[in-house]
């Protein structure tokens, strides 16, 4: 049995995509991650479950990582939360290999359990050494969701237009209408 994926917004990048295990759905905190069968969910959705295991350790680490992150994303260069994420790097490290394909490279772990959130925390330095202004918090005052911002011009506000945007258009409008 296949379980659906809940969450609004999906299809970020890894690291993005496990800060956006935590959402608000009118004005409730929900989150993914409460349990090994939300952390399934997320492992599928990331095209990591053929690699780890969905159980009580993952979850553990997974779940430490995706707090590392959320605290780097709140407070860029704090020195507290660049130690959290670098803690969480620690924990594996890049193979180079030659394959028929050519050069590649494999991501090792001593503990598979922490391979998760070590490919979110690795993946969220891709994002800072590929486009550091690009990674962002939705706009709307009641989300706490993030997206990296593929629009051309690099001008995306909102995690979602029709959900997001939209409140906030209709909040505008509602206000402007009071006003008159």
């Amino acid at each position: 049995m296949t379980v659906v994926d809940p969450r609004p917004l999906v299809g970020e990048p890894v690291s993005l995509d496990l800060l956006n295990t935590r959402w608000n759905d009118e004005g409730a905190r929900q989150d993914l991650l409460t349990d090994v069968e939300g952390l399934s969910v997320w492992l599928a959705a990331n095209g990591l479950e053929q690699r780890f295991t969905a159980d009580a350790a993952t979850l553990r680490h997974t779940l430490a990582a995706r707090d590392a992150l959320a605290a780097l994303v709140d407070r860029p260069g704090d020195p507290a939360a660049t130690a959290r994420v670098d803690d969480v790097l620690g924990h594996g490290r890049i193979r180079a290999r030659l394959t028929v394909e050519g050069p590649g490279e494999e991501a090792e772990f001593a503990d598979p359990a922490r391979g998760p959130g070590w490919i979110a925390a690795r993946d969220y330095l891709d994002l800072l050494r590929t486009a550091p202004d690009r990674i962002r918090a939705c706009a709307h005052e009641a989300c706490i969701l993030h997206f990296f911002d593929t629009s051309r011009n690099g001008t995306r506000r909102w995690c979602s237009m029709a959900v997001c945007g939209n409140r906030a258009k209709a909040s505008r409008h509602y206000a402007r209408t009071k006003e008159s």
